[in-house]
């Protein structure tokens, strides 16, 4: 096998220096991702990747080295991730309060504040992320804000989020003690680099890990496709909902996957005289909204046999055709 990419790296503890090397290789076509670990003169190797996908490997990589930095491993050659300098320091400030709420924040407060929310939503009518993001109570819960000025000082309260619920979150914080005042340039002297550095690298991983979850994602539904597979046995194989696959169908066939065969195969039961009913019902409704395609085709009967959701998937599969269709027409005149 050749190697064709190396580098050392190292994890220091209070008894020892862990050594370890992350390699790429390629033999006859295949590619191989691996992680070797050196101790009292032996090495132990672990192989995180072994395929012809060159793009998948990426995403392991990205991933894997994330997790090992993380855990305090420390490359011998540096930029691994290509970071922006420049980005890395305007965020710095944010990113280390971000951090030191997140290791050191009050939980009990943290929980109390997530109880708001809940309720707080279900009032509202409000997605709970509208109300506050997780790092928004996490700051709140770490720093305890007891005034107005200091609930402002922390990254995302802007006027209008203080006006709507500020004095409801100092009504939760004002009977706390707080071990350190406001303002909060402490943090970045207490806060240590290894642990900042970890919680960075943590954040990566999380990152890296979502994006490998949706390439998988995207893989098994491109097999699944190419296999001729039915839209039940790819949402078994994906692991996404019935909606979630067709929502990826439409996004596979703007990037210009062929997504016909899967087509074929679900739309096969449906009439052609219904099926042309529905493209008739796009050129003069046009292909924003579903609900009118609906009635103008059905009024305000369903079609035998099928359940409100599956006409609604009919009308998305058929819609994936017939944007095709115009977006050809449009590129030919």
């Amino acid at each position: 096998m050749e190697v064709i990419f190396m580098n050392k790296l190292s994890r220091v503890s209070e008894q020892n220096e862990e050594i370890a090397q992350l390699w790429i290789g390629e033999e006859e076509n295949i590619w191989h991702l691996g992680w070797s670990q050196y101790e009292a003169g032996d090495r132990e190797d672990t192989m995180w990747y072994e395929g012809t996908s060159w793009e998948e490997l990426l995403h392991i990589y990205r991933h894997q080295l994330a997790m090992q930095m993380s855990e305090g491993y420390r490359p011998l050659m540096h930029g691994l991730y290509h970071e922006n300098e420049d980005v890395k320091l305007r965020s710095y400030a944010g990113q280390r309060l971000y951090c030191f709420s997140e290791l050191y924040g009050n939980e009990p407060l943290y929980e109390e504040l997530c109880t708001w929310r809940r309720q707080k939503a279900a009032s509202d009518r409000k997605a709970p992320y509208f109300v506050a993001t997780n790092r928004l109570l996490r700051l709140i819960s770490a720093f305890i804000p007891h005034t107005m000025d200091e609930l402002m000082q922390l990254p995302g309260v802007g006027e209008s989020k203080a006006a709507e619920y500020g004095l409801e979150w100092l009504e939760m914080t004002s009977g706390i003690e707080r071990s350190r005042p406001f303002p909060l340039d402490w943090v970045y002297t207490v806060l240590n680099e290894e642990e900042y550095e970890s919680w960075l690298y943590k954040q990566k991983e999380q990152k890296y890990k979502q994006e490998l979850d949706k390439f998988i994602t995207r893989k098994h539904v491109l097999e699944g496709m190419k296999e001729g597979q039915t839209l039940e046995a790819i949402v078994t194989r994906s692991g996404l909902s019935r909606r979630e696959l067709i929502e990826l169908l439409e996004m596979l066939d703007l990037e210009g996957y062929d997504t016909d065969s899967l087509l074929d195969v679900e739309l096969a039961v449906m009439p052609e005289i219904e099926q042309e009913a529905v493209w008739n019902a796009y050129e003069e409704l046009g292909d924003t909204f579903l609900k009118p395609v609906l009635h103008k085709v059905y009024g305000g009967e369903r079609p035998e046999g099928g359940s409100l959701e599956q006409v609604y998937e009919r009308l998305r599969m058929i819609r994936i055709r017939f944007r095709r269709h115009v977006e050809t027409e449009r590129n030919a005149g």
